[in-house]
């Protein structure tokens, strides 16, 4: 099991720390932090998993991204985060720049996550992650074509698939038969966001493409409020989880927004032992 950090504002490390403490009664198997976008927080996402891993004696990861980078840049990167004890690396090309829709590597830099990966694995010693799309890669022209970049990401030396958020359990299966169809034989882990309130959803949404299930939509839309809009949004994630965990998912990937207790009230109670 794992969760999911961005390196906040300068005035949120505090509340951060003390957010990912809590957490801790969990056992989570490692922490992540984001990275970014054109590589703009390289040092706080440092910062944040040397921190996490000092308080919490638990693994980090650090995501990476060919955004912004050349080679000779990621490569230091990487030295550096492996001074600062960070055993796993998620491995993502990166979204194109703000205000376009194409990604254009820099000179001397990587065009894909495989490149990346095949970077890491040939010189580092890090464990991989990558990421997938249950419900498709919103750039991808089709699933097939999006299994065959997932399937190089893999064959270049990625251990393990975490995906992207999704609302319905279904779309994540029919991903895994999928990967399994096209010989994919990594963990794949699920990754779910504990929605708080119905806006943030939409938004999130919209972002990645991931589809919002009608009857979790009408429970949202059934009141407004914050109470009502946590304890809906936490349960579906909690149904999720169960179900999930009934169906032998080999982990668990929580993308938290850096906050404790939609994550606590979502965990609290369930014998999350097959997750370690």
């Amino acid at each position: 099991m794992s969760f999911e950090l961005f390196p906040p504002k300068p005035e949120g490390f505090e509340a951060l720390y003390e957010n990912v403490q809590r957490l801790t009664s969990f056992r989570p198997d490692f922490f992540t932090c984001t990275y970014g976008a054109g590589g703009s927080s390289q040092k706080a996402t440092l910062d944040v998993v040397q921190r996490v891993r000092e308080i919490t004696g638990c693994p980090v990861a650090s995501h990476l991204t060919c955004v912004g980078s050349t080679v000779d840049d990621l490569r230091t990167y990487l030295g550096e985060a492996a001074r600062r004890g960070v055993s796993y690396l998620v491995a993502l090309r990166g979204d194109p720049p703000k205000g376009t829709t194409e990604f254009k590597s820099v000179a001397g830099g990587l065009k894909y996550a495989n490149e990346l990966v095949e970077l890491i694995r040939s010189e580092f010693d890090f464990g991989i992650l990558v990421a997938g799309y249950p419900e498709v890669h919103q750039e991808a022209p089709s699933g097939e074509v999006d299994m065959v970049n997932l399937k190089r990401k893999v064959d270049a030396g990625a251990d393990v698939i975490v995906t992207q958020l999704f609302y319905d359990n279904q779309d994540f299966y029919r991903f895994r038969d999928a990967c399994e169809a096209a010989g994919i034989r990594v963990p794949i882990v699920p990754g779910i966001l504990p929605v708080t309130n119905f806006a943030q959803a939409q938004r999130i949404a919209a972002m990645c493409k991931a589809r919002i299930p009608s009857d979790f939509s009408a429970a949202m839309n059934e009141n407004e409020s914050t109470d009502w809009q946590f304890k809906i949004g936490v349960e579906h994630a909690r149904q999720q989880t169960i179900d999930l965990l009934e169906n032998n998912v080999p982990g668990l990937h929580y993308y938290i927004l850096n906050k404790s207790t939609a994550a606590e009230a979502m965990l609290a109670g369930l014998e999350l032992g097959a997750v370690s």
